[in-house]
Parts: C-alpha cells; sequence; structure tokens
C-alpha cells in the first residue's frame, strides 16, 4: 500500500451542504438586521461590491456601481443602518431572504468561488419589494471550520430600481 501525501488545502474537503449553511446562517443574520455580528463574517481585506441594474458585470474600477465597500467603508455602512440617521431604513425594513442555487465553482489560491440565487423580499410601509439577483463569492476557510468572506457581489437582475429607488439594505 503507498501513502497518499495528506491533503494540505483547507477547501479541498468542504461540502456544498457546508458552504449553503454557511450562506443561511449569513442570511438569517441579515434578516435579523444583528449587522455586526454579519461584519464579523469578512476578512480583513473584504470587498463588497453591488454594480448598478445597467451594467450588471461592472466593475468599480471601470465605472459606476451602486456599492464598493472595503471593510472600513463596510463598517461606516452598519453604524449607519444601525442609527437613527439611515432614514430610509429607520425604522428597518423586514426582509426575508432565499438563497438557492448554491454551487462551488472551484478554489483558486485557498479561496473557494461560490455563486448562488437570492432574492430578498424587503418589506416597507405596507410595501413589498422583492429584489433577486445572483451572490458571487470568495470565501476562505476560517480556523474555526467556518469561513471568512473575502469578496461578496450582489448583482441585482432587476433592469431598473423604479419602484425601490435605492439599495438602502445590504443584499
Amino acid at each position: 500500500m503507498v501513502n497518499q501525501p495528506r491533503q494540505t488545502d483547507p477547501t479541498s474537503a468542504v461540502t456544498r451542504a457546508q458552504v449553503e449553511d454557511f450562506l443561511y446562517h449569513e442570511a438569517a443574520l441579515l434578516d435579523e438586521w444583528l449587522l455586526d455580528d454579519w461584519l464579523a463574517l469578512f476578512t480583513e481585506d473584504c470587498r463588497y461590491v453591488v454594480p448598478t441594474t445597467d451594467l450588471p458585470r461592472g466593475e468599480p474600477w471601470e465605472g459606476m456601481v451602486f456599492i464598493d465597500d472595503d471593510l472600513q467603508r463596510l463598517r461606516g455602512r452598519v453604524i449607519r443602518l444601525k442609527s437613527r440617521h439611515a432614514h430610509r431604513e429607520f425604522p428597518w425594513s423586514r426582509t426575508r431572504r432565499l438563497i438557492s442555487n448554491v454551487r462551488i465553482l472551484g478554489v483558486e489560491d485557498g479561496e473557494m468561488h461560490v455563486t448562488a440565487n437570492y432574492i430578498v423580499y424587503r418589506t416597507r410601509n405596507e410595501q413589498l419589494h422583492p429584489l433577486v439577483g445572483r451572490y458571487d463569492y470568495r470565501l476562505r476557510p476560517a480556523a474555526d471550520g467556518a469561513f471568512k468572506i473575502a469578496h461578496r457581489r450582489a448583482t441585482l437582475d432587476l433592469e431598473a430600481m423604479r419602484d425601490h429607488g435605492a439599495v438602502s439594505i445590504i443584499l
């Protein structure tokens, strides 16, 4: 019997179910407005991007995007959303996120590339606004066996933000 080399890549034994559980946990934190706990899921060098609806493949270095946050700006966004100064979100909207079609596309430089479809139902002022789209993640394994988000991109499938006005919640 030949000894097989031990696998040193911590992502090699990760299952889609583990990734799904992580994404469901993230969705629950956002729906419950546990934004500090949600923020703790990110790496120090993270990026959170939401491209505009007219350029869904757009990148921050190429043109306009709705959101392009590093960790410092993401912290500021969380602080603002938790305060009374976020007039669009005080009192907070009610949200319910549904995550589906989770796929692990591969591993590169120790990061898993993951995609998922989402729908966020946002209820505010007796109106229901569905926000539909796709998440793209780069996840890094964490010491506790969970993951950290190195990159999170929420692309909206909407053609325009007419009914919504703006992205005032975290997708």
